[in-house]
């Protein structure tokens, strides 16, 4: 009997010493998975479905933003430096053609009116003596030099009053109309264009050098929209085609337009840009707004499933595929054309036997979003 205590007590101790076996470790969360209970799911009125072969027409959905070409944006600079002193503009301000921007003020101004003046003078003179000389080089009264000088003389201070009219002319200033009784210590910048401010770079008092932009105008009849097309959709447009725009706060109001280029070059979104022209023009498209468009394609057979069921994340479309078990995983796509409620897409993996989500996908990005922020 003791000795099979003994060998019990043997057992116990033996097994006390055996190191503890290590937890499995848990894989690594798939951030593309997100899982919900039966209850979220019926109360977010999930559905699922499969989606389907059919010819797709109608509109190849796009978006965009307004934009501007180089040529009716107009950085404003000065030619010569001064301190600004007067400007009444604020950026979306409306400007006229020949509208004063602003006024600076600076003593070189005083300098300038005051060299043409005094240029204008000397060639009065020289141009007086020349005559003198050529009436007294008839009669033999002086001599050949004296008049070459005169004359050179003469030509020499008209050449510097031009030069000087042409730098008053460029800052706004006419020579025709300046005397020793109006000169201006301040000049005017003026409006090249009519359209409206989009910047002010200056403030009053400010020094501002010739390099400086102080005002950026644009023409705002000629803006166009910029659309984003893939590079698979890109051989279904053409110049001349009609474009419908709108903007997602007045879906309802439409914005007539035509394709006038289309790039030639892909971004890193593997991305072409496609150029339109307003058919008429629109004061409340502003520079910078995101339009959305629709562009009407022609026939094409492809995998379509209920629009609802592609969602838009970071400028990139995803549509989330049932994986059993309350389980959905998020799936990159491609779209194409949309027609009466269908929309076009491409997946690698994904095809008419594959169980997607079809309505209310979007409170499932939702959820996926707000568990990786808590986390």
């Amino acid at each position: 009997m003791r000795q099979y205590l003994f060998l019990y007590l043997l057992f116990l101790a033996c097994n006390s010493h055996t190191p503890a076996q290590e937890p499995a470790a848990t894989p690594a969360a798939d951030s593309s998975m997100v899982t919900l209970t039966s209850d979220q799911i019926k109360n977010a009125g999930i559905e699922t479905g499969y989606p389907s072969t059919m010819a797709v027409s109608g509109a190849l959905r796009l978006q965009g933003t307004i934009d501007v070409p180089p040529q009716s944006t107009v950085s404003v600079s000065f030619p010569l430096g001064g301190y600004l002193k007067r400007t009444d503009l604020l950026p979306g301000a409306h400007v006229s053609k020949g509208q004063v921007l602003g006024v600076l003020e600076d003593m070189q101004f005083i300098q300038l009116q005051q060299d043409y003046l005094l240029a204008k003078e000397k060639f009065t003179f020289a141009d007086t003596e020349y005559k003198r000389q050529q009436e007294l080089n008839a009669s033999k009264a002086s001599s050949d030099k004296v008049l070459q000088q005169s004359k050179a003389e003469m030509e020499s201070q008209h050449i510097t009053m031009q030069a000087l009219a042409r730098k008053l002319e460029l800052i706004g200033i006419n020579p025709e109309r300046l005397h020793a009784g109006n000169i201006s210590k301040t000049v005017n910048i003026l409006s090249p264009i009519n359209g409206f401010v989009s910047k002010v770079n200056v403030n009053i008092g400010k020094y501002t050098s010739p390099t400086d932009v102080l005002f950026e105008l644009v023409n705002p009849s000629d803006i166009h929209l910029a659309l984003s097309v893939f590079e698979k959709d890109v051989n279904q447009l053409s110049v001349g085609q009609q474009v419908v725009a709108y903007n997602n706060e007045h879906p309802e109001k439409q914005y007539k337009a035509e394709i006038l280029l289309i790039s030639k070059n892909l971004n890193e979104d593997r991305m072409a840009t496609v150029h339109c022209h307003f058919h008429q023009f629109d004061a409340s498209l502003l520079p910078g707004m995101f339009m959305n468009a629709e562009v009407a394609v022609n026939n094409a057979t492809a995998l379509t499933v209920n629009e609802a069921a592609i969602v838009r994340w970071q400028n990139n479309f995803y549509v989330f595929a049932d994986k059993g078990n309350n389980s959905f995983k998020m799936l990159r796509v491609t779209p194409g054309n949309v027609n009466n409620g269908q929309e076009q897409f491409s997946a690698p993996g994904v095809d008419t036997s594959t169980r997607l989500v079809t309505k209310n996908a979007y409170a499932l990005l939702m959820k996926m979003k707000n568990s990786a922020e808590e986390e």
